[in-house]
């Protein structure tokens, strides 16, 4: 593990090179509420991406795993976000990278590749589709916030499935639960379609068929110019990022093969 700093914060960091030549580099970005440790390396895209022989930089994003955890929302603007990915680049010296991120990770990604599409050979973003395309639902009134379930006490009294998932899996994971609270405040504004029609790298959407907080990855491929998608057969949210045909379909588009 290596450490490097951005916005005055350390973040932690995995860079691993084969041993012989390489494919690429691959940056990956995770997703919200977990680490580098379990959304990619204990879930097989590590060993994957050395045995194709691509460098694999994988960190942990502030608030998250092994990265300082602030609780003041201020610390987690969207811009400071992809000043984090953009930064490791510049800590390690690399120019150029394919970028891969899965849900907020995903989001962050199609922002950094927006920003900086310079420094972006090929963009995957998985766990994301086409209800990002569409206004949030407004929320019923009383409803708790993301915020709120990462504070509530006792995880029992949260009632909405989705934010109790995400609170248990935070627990278990070691998760600090009020820098998580701190994250979910500031992110700042969504991206809409008429952004995504600016980005110029090709890029590949996956989400998994039965995955409803993405929608359907055609949706948002259609949205960014020339990008190609690949739904995953009954796969969930969570489901979908071990699966064997993600990696399949990441390494067809990366190796040039997908139609």
């Amino acid at each position: 593990m290596g450490t490097f700093t951005s916005g005055g914060l350390a973040l932690a960091y995995d860079d691993i090179q084969p041993a012989g030549g390489t494919s690429g580099t691959v940056l990956m970005v995770h997703g919200f509420a977990t680490s580098r440790a379990e959304n990619w390396r204990r879930l097989g895209w590590y060993g994957a991406f050395e045995r194709k022989g691509y460098r694999l930089v994988a960190f942990d994003l502030r608030g998250h795993g092994e990265s300082e955890k602030p609780h003041d929302p201020g610390a987690y603007g969207r811009d400071a976000l992809v000043a984090d990915i953009v930064g490791l680049m510049d800590h390690l010296g690399i120019g150029r990278v394919d970028l891969m991120g899965y849900s907020m990770g995903a989001r962050l990604s199609l922002q950094a590749a927006l920003a900086h599409p310079d420094r972006v050979s090929n963009l995957v973003i998985g766990g994301i589709g086409g209800r990002m395309l569409q206004p949030p639902p407004a929320p019923a009134p009383g409803a708790m916030t993301m915020a709120e379930a990462m504070r509530a006490e006792d995880p029992e009294t949260i009632p909405e499935k989705t934010l109790k998932g995400f609170r248990l899996f935070a627990d278990q994971q070691g998760e600090d639960r009020l820098a998580l609270a701190a994250f979910s405040q500031g992110r700042g504004e969504a991206l809409a379609a008429d952004d995504l029609a600016a980005i110029t790298v090709p890029t590949l959407v996956v989400a998994g068929s039965r995955d409803e907080m993405a929608g359907d990855p055609q949706a948002l491929a259609d949205a960014i110019p020339g990008a190609k998608a690949v739904t995953l057969p009954a796969c969930d949210h969570f489901s979908a990022i071990p699966h064997a045909l993600f990696k399949a379909a990441v390494f067809d588009f990366l190796e040039g093969w997908l139609e």
